[in-house]
């Protein structure tokens, strides 16, 4: 698990194609001298593990389906990438819960400077755009960001100098791929209100419904709001 605040960057060093897999080598800053290999840690928003440590280089698979949904499919050795440990549970959650578990990918479509800072506007396809909100979290290349505006299948996000100055995201042109991963919270809230019977798990049927609720006070609570 991850919190979206990107701790370094890192620079892919060599990528090894093993048949539909990969092997992809990255130097990561000196802070993450800690890291051994069973370790999680996420590469531009992707959930990878460690297999290996050698000074300040590590190795990581990368599975077949990974390569397919995400952006790492098409890295290439130079490329610098945003790098985050995984999350202490002692830590404090600075941006939102972040699994490293990539939804898919967006397009970059539009960056203009207000300011001190930066819009940015991402394209994503319409299967993703139904959980998108305003004021919303979502990670972008493994950064956590406030959702601006929803426009259809598009929204924008802003940066401001401290995210430019922590990650690759002003990196990016107008037309690159980002890893998109949705706010994990809205795809339980959309399971648990599908009227899919055949997905929900078998048991009791719930005894909770408005005339418990108001047995028990929430209703006469509720008329003071």
């Amino acid at each position: 698990m991850f919190t979206g605040i990107v701790e370094g960057i890192g620079t892919v060093r060599n990528i090894r194609f093993l048949g539909s897999e990969a092997s992809v080598t990255v130097g990561v800053p000196a802070s993450f001298s800690d890291c051994h290999p069973g370790d999680s840690l996420s590469v531009d928003g992707v959930c990878l593990t460690i297999t290996g440590v050698r000074g300040d280089l590590c190795t990581l698979d990368v599975s077949a389906e990974t390569l397919k949904r995400t952006t790492l499919g098409t890295i290439k050795q130079g490329a610098v990438v945003n790098l985050e440990r995984a999350l202490r549970l002692s830590e404090r959650l600075g941006g939102h819960l972040v699994s490293g578990h990539v939804d898919g990918t967006g397009t970059l479509e539009k960056i203009e400077k207000v300011q001190r800072s930066w819009i940015i506007q991402i394209g994503i396809d319409e299967p993703l755009s139904r959980y998108l909100i305003e004021k919303g979290s979502i990670a972008v290349d493994g950064i956590s960001l406030t959702i601006n505006r929803c426009m259809g299948n598009s929204f924008d996000v802003t940066i401001i100098p401290q995210t430019a100055s922590m990650t690759t995201i002003l990196r990016k042109r107008v037309g690159d791929r980002v890893n998109i991963e949705i706010d994990m919270i809205s795809k339980y809230v959309e399971k648990f209100l599908s009227h899919d019977k055949a997905a929900m798990p078998k048991g009791p049927a719930s005894r909770i419904d408005r005339d418990m609720l108001i047995r028990y006070g929430f209703g006469e609570a509720n008329e003071h709001f």
